[in-house]
């Protein structure tokens, strides 16, 4: 249930979506494990290398940014190497500082325009919107370059608060240019509803570094595949 102040959806919608040919075919976008130490270098790099990533996410917690700017540099210079997006979760601050690709904001993380205003013109910007085509709108207004919605399906990544339908990515990609992330429990095995439904980007973490990372990446490429060029 959602409490979109828009109401709900109608399911047939996403019973006739067709995806507009003109919009680029579903990506995948890596969210790191919030341990992102000792050898995780070496997994992202795995991971990089098995398969097209568009973005990858740095997300920790509890850790000052000093030593936040200690972990995410490594990492950051294995995303440029392979013109990976490096977008940092929820901190402004640590993006300028970092020089990152992007920021990534939850609802409670600050406003776009005034991440824009620090950041520049250049850095993407993507915003939390949940279950809600209403915060979907208001983050596109506000100068956002995607919005993500989620969690589609049960994850231990985060608490679960809001269950969209994926016929809000149906109705989003009919109506909006903007990209449109899908987030939570995305699997190589559950991704398929959510790209047919016209998601632009697939955010993934546990399916991932849970188990081998190469493997994973190149299990989502063979979801994905069908739908690149």
């Amino acid at each position: 249930m959602t409490d979109d102040p828009l109401g709900p959806l109608d399911p047939d919608f996403a019973v006739n979506f067709q995806r507009d040919d003109r919009r680029p075919p579903c990506q995948l976008y890596l969210i790191s494990p919030l341990d992102v130490t000792g050898a995780f270098p070496d997994r992202l790099a795995r991971a990089l290398d098995a398969g097209p990533v568009a973005a990858f996410q740095f997300r920790v917690k509890d850790v000052d940014q000093h030593q936040a700017a200690r972990l995410a540099e490594p990492l950051q210079r294995l995303c440029g190497e392979r013109d990976v997006a490096f977008i940092v979760n929820d901190s402004v601050s640590l993006a300028k500082r970092l020089g990152a690709d992007g920021v990534h904001l939850g609802q409670e993380d600050g406003d776009p325009r005034e991440a824009r205003a620090i950041l520049g013109p250049s850095v993407q910007i993507g915003v939390t919107c949940h279950d809600s085509r209403h915060l979907a709108m208001e983050a596109g207004e506000a100068g956002a370059d995607y919005v993500a919605f989620g969690s589609f399906y049960s994850t231990t990544t985060k608490e679960v608060k809001h269950r969209p339908e994926p016929v809000i990515l149906s109705w989003w990609s009919a109506v909006f240019e903007l990209p449109a992330v899908a987030i939570g429990g995305i699997t190589p095995a559950n991704a398929a509803p959510l790209v047919a439904a016209g998601a632009d980007f697939l955010a993934v973490s546990g399916a991932v570094w849970g188990g081998d990372e190469a493997a994973a990446v190149r299990a989502f490429a063979d979801v994905l595949e069908p739908r690149r060029g």
